[in-house]
């Protein structure tokens, strides 16, 4: 997604010369409304980020390690003799709703369409959550991971990680959650995350601009890889009065609601989006998709273990109640 940088090492977003960021409606049907300036930098009150009522920066670095194991204690039971799928969600950047929008909806949408075959699990950066949903880092991906892998039959079930947040063109995730000095994740960073561990089934979605990067590190056996952009362009919809991204509304919202399969869901999201990036005149971002051998017979397999339920409406996170902002001691 089309952002301007306030981290002077890295170059987020700055997109192709003239682009600008669209916004999304948030709502499971119909189009993202029209273009906005792209030179509007959500970050610019950024000291506004930390809620003045909720804990301090180190009692929530203090309480991950228990936040994590807490989040991988709640995933539902696996479903003996079938194949399961879970799902680990990131919402990378706190300073934009629209990141942690994504990251809950689709925590939402796969048990309640897809049935108890799928697990999710939300790993965020957003003031509204700090003491409900581990932060999106990179000590706590390799947590979720590690835990996830215990639950699951590395060698039968799917891994599926869904990452939402700003690129840069070398490839680089933003993680945010200021104060908090978190580590960015490049693509050969996050290609050897998942080396590390058991997974024989993977679909990686990757929601950010020049997300096309990662496909390279990341195509294997096994593996579906999705961008939302090619290599060396931009994606659309961040910012902080959108509700979605262009790729999160499209293949989440509109084409996951419509067919179980995920690559059939790519090619519906890619032909609505070049159609909205027609319509504001953007510079097409072509999102990619990368097959890897056996990833599509499995998923079929997966999908023979539930029958899809109804669309699942696509509402915006909701603030945290004040009850939530403390955390346990």
């Amino acid at each position: 997604m089309l952002w301007l940088p306030r981290h002077s090492a890295l170059n987020f977003g700055t997109g192709q010369p003239g682009s600008t960021a669209a916004t999304a409606t948030g709502s499971s049907s119909g189009e993202p409304a029209s273009s906005s300036s792209a030179d509007d930098d959500p970050d610019e009150n950024n000291d506004a980020d930390w809620p003045s009522s909720g804990p301090s920066p180190e009692q929530v670095m203090y309480a991950q390690p228990k936040m994590v194991a807490d989040a991988l204690a709640k995933l539902t039971p696996r479903v003996a003799g079938k194949t399961n799928l879970y799902l680990v969600t990131f919402a990378g950047d706190g300073g934009e709703d629209v990141f942690r929008n994504e990251a809950e909806y689709a925590a939402q949408l796969f048990p309640q369409r897809f049935g108890p075959t799928a697990h999710t699990l939300v790993l965020e950066n957003n003031p509204d959550t700090l003491s409900s949903h581990p932060l999106a880092s990179w000590s706590n991906l390799e947590a979720a991971l590690d835990g996830v892998a215990k639950v699951m039959k590395p060698d039968q079930d799917v891994l599926m990680l869904y990452i939402t947040s700003h690129g840069d063109e070398d490839h680089n995730l933003l993680v945010d959650m200021d104060p908090l000095a978190l580590d960015q994740i490049g693509a050969p960073d996050l290609a050897g995350i998942l080396a590390k561990r058991p997974f024989k089934w993977k679909v990686l979605v990757v929601s950010a601009c020049y997300s096309g990067g990662f496909v390279p590190p990341l195509h294997g056996a096994g593996t579906l890889v999705i961008t939302a952009a090619r290599t060396d362009r931009s994606s659309f919809g961040c910012g902080s009065d959108s509700d979605a991204t262009y790729f999160g509304k499209a293949w989440l919202v509109d084409a996951l609601n419509q067919t179980p399969d995920f690559i059939a869901a790519f090619k519906q999201a890619s032909g609505e989006i070049s159609q909205w990036e027609q319509r504001d005149k953007l510079t097409p971002s072509e999102p990619q998709i990368d097959i890897g051998s056996g990833i599509a017979e499995q998923l079929a397999l997966w999908r023979k273990g539930f029958v899809p339920g109804p669309a699942v409406p696509f509402k915006p996170a909701a603030p945290a109640p004040a009850s939530t902002t403390a955390l346990a001691q």
